[in-house]
């Protein structure tokens, strides 16, 4: 099994306001905020870009998340090395953590099931 592309970008911001108006420009409409400095927002049918502030002394982040359809029945080659294992995370999906030969950490999200 495969991944099925690019589900969601996610990014850490010193100011979530000026964030989302950014993407609201570039037409992104905010599906939901929540009361913690955070949201999502859609362009069309494309992936979704969700957006969490972080504190002053955190650097911003950007996180691209590929869409995995069974979390049980993914087995990737070794040549994709895995950082975590799939985990239950806090907003209703699995995910894992992998590093592409440059270093860079990229999330495959599944989701859970009940």
């Amino acid at each position: 099994m495969t991944t099925e592309g690019i589900e969601a970008v996610f990014l850490t911001t010193h100011n979530w306001g000026k964030a989302a108006k950014f993407f609201q420009e570039l037409g992104y409409e905010l599906e939901f905020a929540t009361d913690h400095n955070s949201g999502q927002l859609r362009n069309g049918d494309g992936p979704f870009v969700f957006i969490a502030e972080v504190p002053k002394d955190q650097e911003p982040r950007t996180r691209i998340a590929l869409k995995v359809p069974d979390a049980d029945a993914f087995r990737p080659d070794p040549v994709v090395e895995i950082v975590t294992p799939f985990e239950g995370t806090h907003y209703g999906t699995k995910e894992m953590t992998v590093r592409d030969p440059d270093g860079r950490l990229w999330s495959l999200q599944a989701p859970a099931k009940n």
